[in-house]
């Protein structure tokens, strides 16, 4: 078993992929519910969803798993023992509520006299002391705050108890200790937030209408205090003008601030101030007063240009000192020197503190309490080669608790810590777990249609636009509906219980939930009805949240009609929808890795070490990829005794089978079976494997710009480095040196951040401040991103006298050969300073340039096994922030530099969390395979192979039946469901499992029953 403690999105994930891969879990929750900050959030970046859409179906299926144990409201006191073999002392407060008997009806609630601050709602408003955390809350069981309720205080009251019908209050419930045994610990406690109180001069806590980007994020969501409409606190009216302030309490010696960067507050506030626009009935004015933006993820920079391009965003470099607030409106001003230093003044209604991330004294006294070793800014110590392991073996950390990071690398790492600890417990892999099994399935065919229509309110998401209970009474009219009814949230633990009731009682055939998004919550829902006997596909999906409240949200008479005809065709499709049954396959349990640096060596090791059969393919003759060039990592860890090992580890390893000199030229095959032909010196091999993970790297701009290539002074990366190394006088006789940052990067051809460069400038700057205190080092550059704890690296540089000037995309750098006033040949660099305002020339003995970062050689593989590519050429994941490794092509996966420009810890952790997805899928000896596919009528198949040319799957062939000649095949396996060889067929002789003509034409009808237009009638009759 593991141990995982704390229940946000890294906890949960972490839990998950643990349980999933075949070990029992038990979760570790201090508050009532898990969920964690990610619960708060009101929408995510850059795809635009609820945040509580990507994070519900992962607490319900927490909840819900017969391998996870949710223990809330408990702590760790105490770990004994070694790794594999763990002693955990628990102590769990009491709920005063049974669960078992608790029906969620939020009557104690109701009932309850005692209002007290609602801690979720981070103070905005008031909950009772009776009370269920949030309403999507895992368990969604109702607790008592002993510390505020009217019993515990004064002996009297109990009105809760009185009035529950469940008789679920239970005042005698004590504080229990026990004893779990577990093998392995991961550590995801999360973060606090910085608590701004300590800033007399932004007046938080004395103006009402100064926040904090969680108290804003409170303030937009539908489940948020004022119900997702955007109101300032101090009067409730709506604000037509909002500052955002960056930094506060980040980046900052003073006042119990943090001097490191938090990595994601340039993000979150950009963020806040386009879903502010969309949220605001009237022109909003957004201004986000910043350092350096800091935008340095995957899409991030494009999602900022955006932002101030395009939506109109204000961007104002500057720290800001003071707010005043004027005492008869509440408004708030704020005076600042623009980059022309000048003075100038604002008027804003409200102001959001874009606070930093930190950790808080109780998280300290839990690294005292499991005996791990914390940094100088009170984050759990880890090494960059091994970016989730703590000081103490067999004890693993993943999301904020061991440095600043966003919701992507939260559940990247909390994969990568469910690696590590299937590695040490790899030998006892499904010795505690149980399998789950479900109710036989009715057998529906042939009966009437019985249809349940569950329509959600989602909050307000829906019910603020769209007239629910007119929609249900609606529903109720259609033909074959006998059940229909309202949920305030459909995909909540509650109603996926009441689902099941309401199935059985009604004895429900057909589903259909008007809710959200198919593509976050069809899994969750079709799920619900295997557990209440039903066949998964006998569900349908209306989308009345995406494709109507959301974008109707200014006309609610017609949204809610729109609701009404997306309901009733997605009724008439039900009613034809038919049991499917599973494909199951047998499983290669071997790998393949494509890509020889460190991140795709640590995927093959991770591997290995759990048992799995690994190749790895390398197209050079030796292992290490970019990591060979390099010398140290930003701590200053050696990075070539770490690749020594790691490639002797590799070559001594019975599992693993080196491929160099190697190619993959063709792919073949299926999650669970691939055949990929390698093609290597000595000719041509098919491997058969499960898996597939893309390590394949990434190579470094060559640009023409700058004198680069024309003067052998001007270096590029590693370039530097080496000429150092080969002649240690080149710094030792030079009086200056300057970098240009963003060669090649944040431009129309690579509009994005290569997220590595600066911290990589600074750490050569400092370097060569070390090794010649003398010279003058100038850094030159457009935002300076020395993210998370790199931040300490910067302030070290600036201390040594390095000079940082700023430039601006229209006003680069100017290089030219020169020579000095005392006739040495030197590189003339001119450059408009910043604070000076005029053009000011460099005599340089040397530049450095940071290159562009960029893909290469990913076209073939990306063709091969049917995965996608981003704008940039990057591979693309599943999605960014529920599935980071993934690809939608199930089974293959990828990281390192391939996915995106990133760090050498951060590659190494990518690696071990692509390694524990595929371990989910290798630790079967056959799988399910999603059997929505073609099928073809080989009676009207005329053979003529158009299919088999158009799919993009290799999933049909051609065939020869005895006497009939060539006729098309499905492969089953193969199939993604695309469609494209039903639509293309001449004959009509392909159709579609759960798409079929049938039922798509039934809903296409449906949506005509109440249009009267005739053009719309004679299309569709032609």
């Amino acid at each position: 078993a593991v141990l995982v403690v704390g229940g946000g999105i890294a906890g949960t994930q972490a839990a998950l992929d643990l349980a999933d891969s075949g070990y029992f879990v038990y979760l570790v929750e201090k508050s009532s519910a898990i969920g964690g900050v990610m619960a708060q959030l009101d929408k995510t970046f850059p795809t635009n969803d609820c945040s509580m859409c990507i994070l519900s179906p992962k607490l319900v299926e927490c909840g819900r798993h017969l391998n996870i144990e949710v223990i809330t409201l408990a702590e760790v006191e105490e770990v004994k023992g070694d790794a594999g073999n763990f002693s955990v002392r628990i102590r769990q407060r009491p709920r005063y509520v049974d669960v078992t008997k608790c029906i969620a009806c939020g009557r104690c609630a109701e009932k309850c006299p005692r209002k007290v601050v609602d801690e979720f709602n981070e103070g905005l408003n008031q909950r009772k002391a009776a009370y269920v955390k949030y309403p999507q809350a895992v368990p969604l069981k109702y607790a008592i705050d002993a510390e505020n309720c009217i019993y515990f205080q004064k002996g009297k009251c109990k009105a809760c108890q009185k009035f529950c019908p469940a008789e679920a209050v239970d005042f005698d419930q004590k504080e229990e200790v026990f004893e779990l045994k577990v093998g392995a610990v991961i550590l995801a406690p999360g973060f606090e937030e910085f608590n701004p109180e300590v800033y007399d001069t932004y007046g938080f806590a004395r103006y009402p209408n100064v926040i904090t980007s969680t108290q804003f994020e409170r303030i937009l969501s539908a489940s948020g205090p004022y119900e997702g409409h955007l109101l300032r606190p101090s009067d409730k009216t709506a604000p037509k003008k909002i500052a955002w302030l960056q930094c506060v309490g980040s980046r900052d010696l003073h006042r119990a601030a943090r001097g490191y960067c938090s990595g994601v507050c340039c993000m979150y506030a950009i963020k806040e101030a386009v879903i502010a626009k969309e949220h605001a009935t009237e022109p909003l004015d957004t201004a986000i007063f910043f350092m350096d933006m800091r935008t340095y993820g995957k899409d991030f920079e494009r999602y900022y240009n955006r932002a101030r391009d395009e939506i109109g965003v204000r961007f104002i470099r500057c720290r800001i000192h003071t707010i005043e607030e004027d005492p008869e409106t509440r408004d708030l001003v704020i005076s600042y020197v623009n980059e022309s230093g000048q003075l100038e003044s604002e008027v804003f209604n409200l102001v959001v503190l874009s606070v930093g991330l930190e950790i808080s004294e109780e998280m300290e006294d839990l690294a005292k309490r499991v005996g791990v070793e914390l940094n100088f800014d009170g984050f759990a110590e880890t090494s960059s080669f091994a970016p989730v392991a703590t000081s103490r073996n067999g004890i693993f950390v993943c999301g904020a608790f061991n440095g600043p990071k966003d919701i992507p690398y939260s559940v990247m790492e909390a994969s990568a810590a469910a690696a590590a600890s299937e590695v040490t417990l790899a030998e006892v892999r499904g010795s505690l777990t149980k399998s789950k099994s479900y109710p036989e399935e009715a057998q529906v065919t042939g009966e009437e249609p019985r249809i349940g229509v569950f329509v959600c309110n989602c909050g307000i998401n829906i019910g603020s636009v769209v007239r629910v209970p007119e929609v249900v009474e609606y529903a109720k009219s259609l033909p074959y509906v006998v059940y229909a009814g309202e949920n305030l949230f459909t995909c909540s633990q509650d109603t996926q219980e009441n689902m099941v009731k309401t199935i059985k009682e009604h004895r429900l055939n057909r589903v259909v939930v008007a809710a959200c998004t198919p593509r976050t919550h069809e899994p969750l829902f079709q799920e619900t009805l295997r557990e209440a006997g039903l066949n998964r596909f006998l569900f349908e999906m209306a989308n009345i949240r995406d494709q109507d409240s959301w974008v109707h949200s200014s006309e609610p008479e017609k949204a809610t009609e729109k609701a009404k005809d997306l309901v009733r065709m997605a009724v008439a499709k039900a009613a034809l929808l038919e049991p499917v049954e599973e494909i199951k396959v047998k499983l290669s349990q071997q790998a393949l890795v494509v890509g020889g640096g460190v991140s795709g060596m640590v995927a093959a090791l991770t591997l290995a070490d759990q048992g799995y059969k690994t190749y790895l393919v390398e197209k050079t003759d030796r292992l290490g990829g970019q990591a060979l060039r390099l010398k140290k990592t930003w701590k200053g860890e050696d990075v070539r005794q770490y690749l020594r090992d790691l490639i002797d580890r590799i070559n001594a390893h019975e599992k693993i089978e080196v491929l160099l000199n190697s190619t993959v030229v063709d792919v073949e095959g299926f999650v669970g079976n691939f055949n990929s032909i390698v093609k290597s010196g000595d000719g041509e091999r098919t491997i058969n494997h499960g898996v597939a993970i893309l390590a394949t790297g990434a190579g470094s701009y060559k640009p023409d710009e700058y004198l680069y290539g024309k003067n052998e002074r001007v270096f590029r990366w590693h370039e530097l480095d080496d000429a150092i190394e080969n002649d240690p006088e080149l710094v030792r006789s030079a009086g200056c040196a300057v970098f240009i940052q963003c060669v090649g990067s944040r431009e129309p051809q690579r509009p994005y951040c290569s997220k590595i460069c600066c911290t990589a400038a600074v750490q050569k700057a400092i370097h060569l401040k070390e090794l010649n205190p003398e010279m003058d080092v100038f850094v030159l550059y457009r935002d300076l991103r020395t993210y998370g704890r790199r931040e300490e690296l910067y302030t070290e540089a600036r201390q040594k006298g390095i000079i940082f000037i700023r430039y601006s995309l229209d006003n680069k750098p100017v290089v030219e050969e020169g020579e000095s006033k005392d006739g040495r040949k030197v590189l003339k660099v001119t450059v408009t300073d910043h604070v000076l305002q005029m053009p000011v020339t460099l005599e340089a003995d040397f530049i450095h340039l940071a290159t562009a970062i960029y893909p290469r050689d990913h076209e073939d593989l990306a063709r091969f096994f049917k995965v996608t590519l981003n704008q940039d050429n990057f591979f693309l994941e599943a999605h960014m922030k529920l599935r980071p490794v993934d690809f939608a092509t199930d089974g293959v996966f990828v990281c390192g530099l391939a996915h995106y420009p990133k760090p050498l810890e951060e590659s190494i952790a990518q690696a071990q969390a692509a390694a524990a997805r595929a371990s989910i899928i290798l630790q079967k000896e056959e799988m399910t395979v999603e059997p929505i596919v073609s099928v073809v009528d080989q009676e009207k198949c005329i053979g003529c192979g158009l299919c088999t040319t158009l799919c993009p799957f290799g999933a049909i062939r051609l065939v020869e039946l005895p006497g009939k000649g060539y006729r098309a095949e499905n492969i089953s396996a193969s199939c993604k469901g695309c469609g494209i060889c039903a639509a293309s067929c001449p004959e009509k002789a392909i159709d579609m499992v759960h798409f079929r003509d049938t039922q798509i034409m039934a809903a296409i009808d449906a949506l005509g029953e109440d249009l009267n237009e005739p053009e719309f009638v004679e299309t569709r009759d032609e």
